[in-house]
């Protein structure tokens, strides 16, 4: 039997560990943030400048669309990009909805279990408990979501949109992250937000604003960043990129010390606050970019420590972020959970982080491990198959 060869119409690109190894970071500092009153998750970023984890994930995606998917566009397959991007953008969806099911399967099934009401208020599914019939629908529009299943839409939205943000940044790069800066000032000023249930709220994560984040990683993704590479190394850029993170720490720890938080002039609070996290404040957008640019002037994409042992399991995380991501939400319950009913001390809250994170590893090389598992609805060369029998029987 002929077999039929396939052209190939994707470059050949080397995989970057570093986005892996930040992802896999961003999904442990999820887990931990998730988990309510959990002093572990003071190791994570949002305790020590203005952005977190959400910064870091929207700015891999972006990056990834513009790096992966720019050279298929500029080599006149954009249907095949378009399929690959819409193909992910609904993997993402049914993601979503099957974790919002048994997400809140599981706070129901506590309630019921332990009697305690208070799960339902807490991750704002009491309206759903009471109205399923309506809320289900809510759901699967995106427009209810409960706490923690916020960031999900909103990755949906922008792989759904970046084929056409990447064929326009194809052709007029400058102009497109212009148009972005623009819809960016535009909803900020005038309030622009999908709406979300219950009616009069809006999406916790605004796309209209956080587009700005996507489309500029997409831009560096195609391009952009050979032309700031001056600026990444730069000395000044870089003074100025420790100076930022250092004024963002000080102004994060008077959160936490009201001696501190006397020290700063009232001008400045009433400048700063609020540092908003749905429209994406300016603050936490320039905080990330510091973070960035040092990151990618001082830690090179072949770092021999990126083939380390003790990053490995990170790395690994980073390579199957959407199901850890779901199966990171379930932890994360689950160790409120039993910090709740059985004891919040210390030791419990080490216990759970160290044990939920040593889960998300375990599931990561299930994950890896399953890739190996040969594929038996393939079509087989008789030919090759048979001369790869006859070198494993002169082999032995």
């Amino acid at each position: 039997m002929a077999v039929k060869k396939i052209k190939t119409i994707t470059p050949r690109i080397e995989r970057d560990l570093r986005l892996d190894l930040f992802r896999g970071i961003g999904l442990w500092m999820i887990f931990l943030d998730h988990v309510p009153d959990n002093f572990v998750a003071w190791l994570t970023l949002r305790n020590y400048g203005f952005s977190d984890a959400a910064e870091l994930f929207v700015f891999i995606s972006g990056y990834l669309a513009g790096f992966i998917y720019g050279p298929i566009i500029r080599g006149g397959q954009f249907m095949a990009a378009l399929k690959r991007l819409w193909t992910r953008a609904w993997q993402m969806y049914v993601a979503h909805i099957m974790l919002f099911l048994l997400f809140t399967a599981q706070i129901a099934r506590a309630i019921r279990k332990f009697d305690n009401p208070m799960y339902a208020d807490e991750f704002n599914v009491h309206n759903f408990l009471q109205n399923p019939d309506v809320l289900i629908g809510q759901a699967l529009t995106l427009r209810y979501k409960p706490v923690d299943l916020d960031v999900l839409p909103l990755y949906i939205t922008l792989i759904a949109a970046s084929p056409f943000v990447l064929w326009c940044l194809l052709r007029r790069p400058n102009i497109t992250l212009l148009g972005s800066v623009i819809l960016y000032i535009l909803a900020r000023i005038f309030d622009w937000n999908l709406p979300s249930y219950p009616p009069g709220t809006t999406w916790y994560f605004n796309p209209f604003a956080w587009q700005l984040m996507f489309v500029f990683a997409a831009w560096c993704g195609t391009g952009g960043v050979t032309k700031i590479w001056p600026i990444v190394e730069s000395r000044i850029a870089q003074a100025i990129a420790v100076a930022w993170i250092a004024f963002s720490l000080v102004i994060v720890m008077t959160w936490h010390i009201p001696m501190l938080e006397a020290m700063i002039p009232k001008w400045m609070i009433k400048a700063i606050y609020p540092i908003d996290k749905t429209d994406l404040d300016m603050l936490r957008f320039t905080h990330f970019l510091a973070v960035a640019l040092l990151v990618a002037r001082y830690f090179p994409r072949r770092s021999e420590i990126l083939g380390s042992k003790w990053l490995y399991p990170l790395v690994l995380c980073g390579q199957h972020s959407l199901p850890l991501f779901c199966f990171g939400v379930f932890l994360s319950f689950g160790s409120h959970w039993i910090l709740v009913q059985y004891s919040n001390g210390l030791l419990a809250q080490l216990g759970v982080s160290l044990g939920g994170i040593a889960m998300m590893i375990a599931i990561a090389w299930l994950l890896e491990r399953s890739r190996s598992v040969p594929n038996l609805f393939v079509d087989v060369d008789p030919r090759k198959a048979e001369a790869k029998l006859k070198t494993a029987k002169a082999a032995r």
